[in-house]
């Protein structure tokens, strides 16, 4: 705890001086461009990853980075998402899951989750994943197994956003972009979910077009 209100008086006497201009922009009023949904690891930093600013992402954190389906569960990230869509009015919405994800280890080892009837709960909004892993990826086992699951997830949730009618109407509009991304802890690379060719792929090892 030391550490952590030695930080505070820094980010109070330095990091906030520096930005105080753009901080007074923000006292009044914000304007997100992106809702970012990911997982509350403590490893993951959105705004460090994206090396954005204060005010540029709005952010949802749960166990698994879960969307639950539109009328399964009225909660924090049901609200938030509802807010960050129909009343800031995102233009991105970012579903990011990660490596070593202790959600989707769970899915696979739901044994472990007995003395966590919550996490268990929480786990449902997760079901179709695990239905997902069990008739496409049977052949698979270890850590290529762990790694499906963690992009299958990631796809599953993009599922769930569109059940929900502020996402629905705006993409019928045009005018509101969904992305699945996985992040590599260890290496920071991501892994972004490319529509036409349906697989993640690496966006820094893209050629680049010539001029």
């Amino acid at each position: 705890m030391e550490k952590v209100l030695k930080g505070l008086l820094k980010f109070q006497k330095e990091v906030f001086l520096n930005k105080k201009e753009l901080f007074g922009l923000l006292s009044g009023q914000q304007t997100p461009r992106v809702l970012f949904v990911t997982c509350s690891d403590s490893r993951i930093d959105p705004s460090l990853l994206t090396q954005t600013e204060p005010g540029e992402l709005f952010i949802i954190r749960n166990a698994g980075n879960l969307i639950p389906t539109y009328g399964s569960a009225i909660g924090g990230s049901t609200a938030t998402l509802e807010y960050g869509v129909s009343v800031l009015q995102v233009k991105d919405i970012i579903v990011c899951g990660h490596t070593d994800c202790g959600a989707m280890k769970a899915l696979l080892h739901p044994e472990k989750l007995e003395d966590l009837p919550a996490v268990k709960a929480w786990l449902q909004h997760a079901g179709t994943t695990v239905r997902i892993m069990k008739d496409h990826y049977s052949h698979l086992q270890g850590d290529e197994l762990f790694s499906a699951t963690i992009r299958e997830n990631v796809l599953v949730q993009l599922d769930h956003l569109k059940t929900h009618p502020a996402v629905a109407t705006r993409l019928r509009r045009g005018d509101l972009r969904l992305h699945g991304w996985v992040y590599s802890i260890g290496t920071g690379e991501v892994w972004v979910y490319d529509f036409e060719k349906k697989e993640f792929v690496d966006p820094s090892k893209r050629k680049q077009k010539t001029p």
